[in-house]
């Protein structure tokens, strides 16, 4: 098996990165057969261990439905896998490139080549689809690749080693499981890509760690997201989709709506319509089957603490669902609230709330919602909702996110063929789409001579004809 299952030292680390690389120099880069091939066998694998995966991500949250878990982990990966596959082809192939003029008889283009090694770290949050598809987009491209799971998802770590470890040898992927060391050895790895998706605090360690050995980094980090309601918009559309955005895995999504900004005029039928659409997602509340639970205690006890601490400081509290008793199977699920009156002080309006806790604040101009947007870091997603008109095309523009779905949420990263990623502290780099293909590839430059080549004119010993080619051409 594939796996380590306990905490691995540096030597070993090392040990499995080197049989990787030297594999890979032994074998050179796979070809268009032998990728499609792997990406089937493991699409194939995901399917027939569904009821195993959907148990494992249960076990490991305390509670999570298994339709959320076959919806946004297996299923949306399946047909990321399938989007690869279908496209694989096109990706690979070779890309002319202009020439100079000057050089016409020669011919350049582009080969996309493997990277070599790749290490991806994966979160917590969606455990199977963020380690698996960024270890797919590799083999995809024609790497080899090292993992490290979260070690707060133990079981569905331990599942995804065996998955794995069954369907490819060890030398072309590989699982590390082990804690917080464990993963910080392996960010110190001389990988030749590194993928990290986590938090923007672990992300700085990581992108540090890795720059040791000049190794290129994608972050896929969070931040707060914004969603920014037009006045007038009708606010039951709205909150219906905030609501999903929002209380979907109880909150604990990168591109979670992380607060919503509403027209001064609007607030209290937002509100209203909000409390509504939470209640209609999840009609017995947060006691229900389809909700689901915090994944531990300590991210429990600091949403608490976000929200005593909000309270502490003015903020209004409303409670619009009713949380399962604290003594039951589930205790640590937290029931939707909704929190007004925001301020600068409270650490819920500085870090990003990960949780089913929905901020609302008020704005009377688009310019002011705006500014209050760019006054902050830069967020992984930015939604709007409006009627396409001068005020749409103003947040557009005036500001800048990693990627913005317009009258929804989340659904943005269910494209495959457009990017995913940040920009500034929400992320570096994007996979998904052909962009995740080349962020894993490396893009080499040739340029073929020819027998007649007009460059031989510049070349020693210089001349009046060199006098005069050079005085047509810089005139």
């Amino acid at each position: 098996m594939n796996a380590i299952t306990k905490n691995a030292d540096a030597e070993n680390l090392a040990s499995l990165l080197d049989a990787q690389r030297a594999a890979f120099l032994r074998d050179g880069s796979p070809s268009l057969a032998r990728r499609r091939a792997d990406l089937a066998k493991l699409k194939k694998a995901l399917i027939d261990r569904r009821s195993a995966i959907e148990a494992a991500v249960d076990s490991d949250f305390g509670h999570r439905s298994r339709h959320e878990t076959a919806i946004m982990e297996i299923f949306g990966l399946v047909g990321g896998i399938d989007y690869l596959r279908r496209n694989l082809r096109r990706f690979m192939r070779p890309e002319r490139r202009h020439v100079p003029i000057h050089m016409q008889f020669g011919k350049a283009w582009i080969e996309y080549q493997p990277l070599g090694v790749v290490g991806v770290i994966a979160p917590w949050n969606y455990p199977v689809t963020l380690a698996l598809m960024p270890v797919a987009t590799a083999i995809a491209a024609g790497n080899r690749v090292l993992l490290k799971p979260s070690e707060l998802t133990p079981s569905t770590s331990a599942l995804l080693a065996e998955i794995l470890g069954d369907i490819f040898p060890k030398d072309q992927v590989a699982v590390v499981q082990g804690d917080a060391s464990v993963a910080a050895a392996f960010s110190a790895l001389p990988f030749d890509h590194l993928l990290f998706t986590g938090s923007t605090q672990v992300g700085r360690a990581v992108m540090k760690a890795a720059s040791d050995n000049l190794v290129p980094v994608t972050l896929e980090l969070g931040g707060k997201s914004p969603v920014i309601v037009e006045k007038g918009h009708s606010l039951k559309q709205a909150a219906s989709e905030i609501a999903f955005g929002k209380l979907l895995n109880a909150g604990q999504t990168c591109i979670a709506p992380d607060y919503a900004m509403v027209h001064e005029s609007d607030l209290d039928a937002f509100v209203q319509a909000y409390q509504a659409s939470s209640a209609a997602l999840y009609p017995d509340s947060a006691s229900g089957a389809d909700y689901t639970s915090i994944i531990n205690e300590r991210h429990y006890g600091r949403l608490e603490g976000l929200i005593e601490d909000a309270r502490a400081h003015g903020a209004k509290i409303v409670d619009i669902g009713v949380g399962p008793d604290r003594a039951a199977d589930r205790p640590h699920t937290l029931a939707p609230v909704v929190l007004l009156g925001m301020t600068d002080q409270m650490r819920i309006a500085r870090e990003e709330i990960f949780g089913p806790i929905l901020p609302v604040i008020t704005y009377r101009t688009i310019d002011e919602a705006i500014a209050y947007v760019n006054a902050r870091p830069r967020p992984l997603a930015l939604y709007y909702f409006g009627s396409g008109g001068t005020d749409q095309r103003k947040v557009l523009t005036g500001t800048t996110s990693g990627n913005v779905t317009i009258n929804g949420t989340i659904m943005h990263v269910a494209q495959d063929d457009l990017p995913f990623g940040g920009v500034g502290a929400s992320g570096i780099g994007a996979y998904h789409g052909i962009e995740g293909f080349k962020r894993l590839s490396h893009a080499k430059g040739i340029y073929a001579q020819r027998r007649w080549n007009v460059v031989k004119l510049f070349r020693a010993p210089f001349g009046k004809l060199v006098d005069r080619v050079l005085n047509v051409m810089l005139r």
